[in-house]
């Protein structure tokens, strides 16, 4: 398979020696210094574009792949926003796109578990939920998209829970927000050299629960981007990380 890498970081690198030790080809590399060579004509050379680049460039290059007919795997978080729209253009060009917070086989487990988990929580309404995510510092967006996710799950399956309300914990800037009853709080940690700790807090008067996943590195997350690749390269539609990874099967 011919791949694109959209976006040539530290993830960009990881991913392309995961996909060249699966005997994948890369043809096309975009970082920083030559932005000028994605375009549709470059595209085209793929069978799949990965995209890893920020949240100022994802749009486009979204837009780009959809125009070149090169369907593309989107890792970049921090558009959430913008997703009802890409899914409609998505279909109008009749392209290819599968979309994740987060491709971790690991972490997909975690989704899974914490709705089954909010689900049972419902019987015993004395458990307050929470999110606690941390990163490295250089991370841009805040929340994390993958606490989104599990913000939603909880949202989902959870009676009295409609929303989610973000805070950003730092020194300088202590944790004084008010938090409606129909809020799942995500706590925002950013410390040096983490990879990504994502905790699921249910807390009572007597005990708490804490759910956890701990990623040691981001090779989970290259990997799954690169099995994405993969699963979605002749497909049609706009599809998201849970299509790929069926649990109920």
């Amino acid at each position: 398979m011919k791949i694109a890498l959209l976006g040539y970081g530290k993830m960009g690198k990881m991913i392309e020696q995961i996909a060249l030790d699966r005997k994948h080809e890369i043809v096309l590399k975009i970082g920083r210094d030559n932005a000028h060579e994605l375009t549709a004509e470059n595209l085209q050379k793929a069978d799949v574009a990965i995209e890893f680049s920020t949240p100022a460039t994802v749009l486009s290059n979204i837009e780009l792949c959809f125009n070149a007919g090169t369907p593309i795997v989107v890792g970049t978080t921090g558009w959430h926003k913008e997703l009802p729209q890409i899914k409609e253009q998505c279909g109008y060009n009749k392209a290819s796109l599968i979309y994740g917070t987060n491709f971790s086989v690991g972490v997909n487990i975690f989704f899974y578990i914490n709705k089954m988990l909010a689900r049972v929580l419902n019987n015993y309404p004395y458990y307050d939920v929470q999110v606690e995510e941390i990163h490295h510092t250089q991370k841009l967006d805040s929340p994390s998209g993958t606490a989104i996710t599990i913000a939603e799950g909880i949202i989902q399956n959870l009676d009295g829970k409609n929303e989610w309300k973000n805070v950003l914990i730092s020194d300088d800037q202590p944790d004084d927000e008010t938090i409606a009853n129909n809020e799942v709080l995500i706590e925002s940690l950013r410390i040096e050299n983490v990879p990504g700790t994502h905790t699921v807090i249910y807390d009572s008067e007597v005990d708490t629960i804490e759910f956890k996943h701990t990623a040691h590195n981001r090779n989970g997350f290259a990997l799954g981007a690169v099995l994405a690749a993969e699963w979605v390269k002749d497909k049609k539609g706009f599809y998201s990380v849970e299509d790929m990874f069926d649990f109920n099967n």
